[in-house]
């Protein structure tokens, strides 16, 4: 069961070295005051699980991961995220490249405990050429030839939904569930940051008891964090569309990128968010 816990907790229980899955989609939904938390810690060589956007991003500009298994890193209205851009070109991170589909098989094989999934995803393509780890296996009734992808399995998980309990019950709102359960299930310890702390009795006041995603039993901590999924999108499910470009710009030269850095990702997330108010008001 979970149990309310502060960003600092959470981040101070990530070692170097471990496995880490990260929720949301892209520039969607991602557990960002989180990761700006884990960029300022002194961990390093963190092997990332992600549908990547600027979580990838911001852990490869701070020099955190070792490793990064993806099918993609994008900004969505920006189509690649510009610090990933530059890990893969200067050769600084490992990649382990699947499609969206194997992918999600890689999760929900972890999610329920499975070793691996087969899928007819990506027969026939160049993928088992990229990623030497993939094998095949045969179907045993039929014979057929299938890709069997690897449980992604990890030390601990960081999803980012709207609504949650002090428990770890919690809720997304919007149109996508963006396999954040599947996060919380794949990992030994499953932390959720929230827009908003509710009581459980009014968990459901915002949605449907469908969108009630993630369960208290797989949840280690939780944490309020308004507008902790910024630049992503958050509670009115919308991204910061304006602040994702001045990012972007930020990271085409090391020195605007260092005074991105010092203005807005130095202090802690009250720091970060007066800055982007400031930032805004400027605009």
């Amino acid at each position: 069961m979970g149990r309310q816990m502060t960003v600092e907790e959470i981040v101070g229980s990530v070692e170097s070295g471990m496995t880490l899955g990260i929720g949301g989609w892209g520039s969607r939904r991602k557990p960002m005051a989180l990761v700006r938390a884990l960029c300022n810690s002194p961990v390093r060589d963190l092997t990332v699980i992600s549908y990547g956007g600027a979580d990838v991003g911001l852990l490869c500009a701070a020099g955190k991961v070792r490793k990064l298994v993806a099918p993609f890193v994008t900004l969505d209205s920006i189509a690649l995220e510009p610090h990933f851009r530059q890990a893969r070109q200067n050769g600084t991170i490992e990649f382990e490249e699947y499609d969206e589909g194997m992918f999600m098989f890689g999760l929900y094989a972890a999610a329920h405990g499975l070793p691996f999934l087969p899928t007819q995803a990506g027969l026939g393509s160049d993928v088992l050429a990229t990623n030497p780890r993939l094998k095949t296996v045969a179907d045993p009734y039929g014979g057929e030839e299938l890709i069997a992808v690897p449980a992604l399995r990890m030390d601990v998980s960081f999803v980012h939904l709207q609504r949650a309990d002090s428990r770890g019950n919690a809720l997304y709102l919007g149109g996508d569930p963006y396999f954040d359960d599947l996060y919380a299930k794949a990992a030994d310890r499953a932390y959720v940051s929230c827009e908003k702390l509710v009581d459980t009795a009014d968990l459901l006041k915002e949605g449907p008891v469908q969108a009630l995603l993630v369960s208290r039993a797989q949840v280690t901590g939780v944490v309020e964090t308004p507008n902790g999924s910024h630049f992503t999108t958050g509670d009115d499910d919308r991204r910061d569309e304006a602040f994702q470009r001045h990012y972007v710009e930020a990271a085409a030269s090391p020195e605007a990128w260092a005074a991105f850095r010092a203005r807005f990702l130095d202090g802690d997330e009250a720091a970060y968010q007066a800055a982007v108010r400031a930032w805004r008001e400027e605009q």
